[in-house]
């Protein structure tokens, strides 16, 4: 077994986190801490991008310290990011323009609308194989370029550069020498051909985005460039050598390489992908065709992709907003603590909803209350619409891909919640399998890094590595499953277009 470490920065909508594993794939040491969200309208997310690499600077040098690793122990850094997070930036000074907006930001809904009322879906579908949604980068650029005074006549003027979250922590730890990102992450702008593997000047001219703004593309396990001398790492340069957005890292990381294999992580939001190979399978259920990955020279590998935007942050919401619980773990004691939802559900569409149903529009409801219902109740209905989401998801992937789903890989940080696992397993009826090491995002990372700089040899061997932490096995009776499900989504369909009238 070789000695040395990589490095992962998994770079989250809430947080960042550092983890640095050895060469059998074992957790070294880790790091994590939160940062700002920021809410200035309704519907309005963003964050402060020098806030961002500020804190995610603070846990790498926490998880080196923390692990007694020195810089010359690293052999090379991987970058998971959360995708389709617009940040704009000086390229003179290197600073920020102003904050980024999230992923979750719906604030381009009403011009998305206009270009699906001139008749672009189908044409966006099949050049990007995503859906015209504000979640995408593209439509966020447009607004940055129209509502910030004299910045469209910089960037035409080339003084201006855009990048999504990966593009924005290589610039900044490579001095600012470096314009970059995957093709993962490319792939989410709503700018990029992902058949061509190159951005689309069709689009660029639609959406009024001058080429000169965006980063060059590369595949996600490449040699990008080094860290800068006498920064956080000393006088040592270190290779960034993996970058792939979040939900495709941990696909990787599942070891899900080949075709019909499928993961669920559960994080701010939850992300159902299954491996569709070297062929781009297009949706007719309206779900998204993603590039998975790109390992050197290699052709670039596909992905069928669920996008499910409130997960986790509903526990957030739970804790930070009603305050009626401290800490996300309560969740899984609460909700024991009831025998069944007794007819409450929640409807997690707080920044709208995303796969299947796509409407920007719909927003966050709890129903079925009565005298009765008390916090565990509120507790199951939040975890239980993780699993429902989860299976609207899979029922449609199995439609698009021909494929029937015989387990479910998952991770993330509600993983590790038993009562949410085994909910997931009885309303899929499949078996749900939990990998001994939950963090699969940034393992994902750092197994790309590693390929590139060879560290690791082959994704054979990455597979071996992959060691199961917990199974769950379905035993709701298939009567009691289909009657849940079905009043599940007469809940999503009193959430549909409740804000339309205010937008």
């Amino acid at each position: 077994m070789k000695s040395g470490n990589i490095l992962a920065i998994d770079q989250g909508t809430t947080g960042s986190t550092v983890l640095i594993f050895d060469h059998a794939g074992q957790v070294k040491a880790r790091a994590t801490s939160e940062f700002t969200q920021h809410y200035p309208k309704p519907g309005w997310v963003e964050h402060d991008p020098e806030e961002l690499f500020t804190v995610t600077a603070g846990v790498i040098a926490d998880a080196l310290r923390a692990g007694g690793i020195q810089a010359d122990d690293v052999e090379a850094i991987g970058i998971a990011n959360q995708r389709e997070t617009v940040v704009v930036w000086d390229r003179r000074t290197g600073r920020a323009i102003g904050r980024a907006i999230v992923w979750q930001d719906r604030r381009t809904a009403r011009y998305c609308d206009e270009l699906e009322a001139r008749g672009l879906g189908a044409t966006v579908r099949e050049t990007t194989g995503l859906v015209i949604d504000p979640y995408f980068s593209g439509t966020k650029v447009r607004w940055i370029l129209e509502n910030t005074p004299g910045l469209r006549r910089r960037a035409e003027a080339g003084e201006i550069a855009f990048g999504t979250v990966d593009s924005w922590l290589v610039h900044r730890l490579t001095g600012g020498r470096v314009h970059v990102t995957d093709y993962s992450n490319a792939s989410r702008t709503l700018l990029f051909d992902i058949r061509k593997l190159d951005w689309d000047p069709g689009l660029l001219d639609l959406l009024g985005i001058p080429r000169t703004l965006l980063p060059e593309v590369r595949p996600s396990s490449h040699l990008y460039g080094y860290t800068d001398s006498g920064t956080l790492f000393g006088t040592r340069s270190i290779p960034i050598a993996g970058i792939a957005g979040d939900q495709q890292a941990a696909l990787f990381g599942q070891a899900c390489h080949r075709p019909g294999m499928a993961k669920n992580t559960y994080g701010t939001g939850s992300f159902v992908l299954m491996n569709t190979g070297r062929e781009g399978v297009a949706s007719d259920e309206r779900l998204l065709t993603t590039i998975a990955w790109g390992l050197g020279d290699e052709p670039v590998e596909y992905a069928l992709e669920g996008a499910i935007f409130v997960t986790g942050s509903a526990v957030q919401w739970l804790r930070d907003g009603l305050g009626i619980i401290e800490t996300a773990a309560e969740t899984e004691e609460l909700a024991r603590s009831v025998p069944d939802n007794e007819g409450v559900y929640f409807v997690p569409a707080l920044v709208g909803l995303g796969a299947p149903h796509w409407d920007p529009y719909a927003r966050g409801l709890l129903v079925g209350m009565t005298r009765g219902t008390h916090r565990g109740h509120v507790a199951r209905a939040v975890l239980e619409s993780m699993a429902y989401q989860t299976r609207d998801i899979i029922e449609a992937m199995q439609r698009d891909s021909g494929i029937t789903l015989e387990e479910l890989r998952c991770d993330g940080g509600a993983s590790v919640n038993s009562v949410l696992m085994q909910f997931q397993s009885d309303i899929l009826g499949v078996r749900v399998e939990v990998p001994s090491i939950v963090e699969t995002t940034a393992l994902g990372a750092a197994y790309l890094a590693g390929l590139a700089v060879g560290f690791w040899e082959s994704r054979e061997e990455l597979a071996e590595k992959w060691a199961l932490g917990r199974s769950y096995d379905p035993g709701l009776d298939p009567a009691r499953r289909e009657k849940l499900f079905d009043r599940w989504h007469k809940a999503v369909a009193l959430s549909r277009g409740w804000a339309l009238d205010d937008a």
